[in-house]
C-alpha cells in the first residue's frame, strides 16, 4: 500500500492547539510532516516547541526573501532547529538562492514559486507581466539552476514544473471541495497526487474542527477514489 506524504500546516500561535495537531493529525496510511509558518515561528513558545520535537519531519516555512548575506544569515541562525525542509522565495534572485543553498547543510532548501493566493489579475496588480503558469515555469528553471532541493507550487502547475525541475514538489492550496477561502489556485488531494505532487500541504481542511474526523475524511477521499 502506497503511503502518501502530507504536511499538516500548524498555522497558529496557540501552543495548545499545535500540540494537539502534532499528537492527533496522523494516520498509518500517511507519511505526515508538520509545517510551521511565521505565525508560530515568531510566537513566544514556537522555537522552544520545535526544538523539542523528535523523530518528526519538520518544515520551517520562513519564506525567506532578502539579499544574499541576509538569506545566508537566516539559514545559519536556525541551524540548531534542524529543519528537514525550509522555504525561500525564488523571487529573491539567483544570487540569494545560491548563497542560502551553500549553508543549508542537511536541510532541504525549498523554493517558493507564486503564492496560491495569487492569480493572473493579482500578478498584474503588483507589476508582473507574465501569467501565473509562465512565471512559475520561469521560477522553476531558476530553482533548478540554483540547485534547490524542492519546490512549492500549486497543483495546477505541477505537470509544467516537472518539465524543468526533477526533484521534490510540495503542493499547498489543497481543498476537499470548491471552498477555496483566500486561495485562488486549488485542487483536491487526489488531483494533486495524480498531477505528480510529492507532498501536499493541508491546513484548515484538517486543523479546523475535529482533527481525527478530518484526517479520516482525507483517507476516505483518497480511498474512495481508489488512490491507495
Amino acid at each position: 500500500m502506497k503511503k502518501n506524504k502530507v504536511f499538516i500546516a500548524c498555522d497558529s500561535n496557540n501552543i495548545s492547539k499545535v500540540k494537539k495537531i502534532v499528537k492527533y493529525a496522523n494516520h498509518k496510511n500517511l507519511i505526515v510532516g508538520y509545517k510551521f509558518g511565521l505565525e508560530f515561528l515568531n510566537s513566544k513558545n514556537g522555537r522552544e516547541f520545535i526544538s523539542g520535537l523528535k523523530n518528526k519531519v519538520i518544515f520551517g516555512d520562513y519564506k525567506i526573501s532578502d539579499i544574499p548575506n541576509t538569506c545566508k544569515g537566516v539559514l545559519k541562525s536556525v541551524k540548531d532547529l534542524k529543519f528537514n525542509y525550509l522555504t525561500i522565495h525564488i523571487n529573491c534572485g539567483l544570487e540569494s538562492l545560491i548563497a542560502a543553498k551553500k549553508v543549508s547543510g542537511k536541510t532541504k532548501l525549498v523554493g517558493v514559486t507564486t503564492l496560491t493566493s495569487l492569480n493572473n489579475k493579482s500578478l498584474k496588480e503588483i507589476g508582473f507581466n507574465k501569467k501565473v503558469k509562465d512565471l512559475v515555469y520561469h521560477q522553476a528553471k531558476l530553482a533548478n539552476k540554483a540547485g534547490l532541493d524542492a519546490i512549492v507550487c500549486s497543483a495546477q502547475e505541477v505537470k509544467l514544473v516537472k518539465k524543468v525541475f526533477k526533484k521534490e514538489i510540495i503542493t499547498p492550496g489543497i481543498r476537499f471541495n470548491s471552498n477555496a477561502e483566500d486561495q485562488k489556485r486549488v485542487l483536491t488531494p487526489k488531483r494533486a497526487y495524480k498531477n505528480g505532487s510529492d507532498w501536499l500541504v493541508i491546513g484548515r481542511p484538517i486543523t479546523k474542527g475535529n482533527l481525527k474526523k478530518n484526517i479520516k475524511k482525507l483517507i476516505d477521499h483518497l480511498t474512495f477514489l481508489n488512490y491507495f
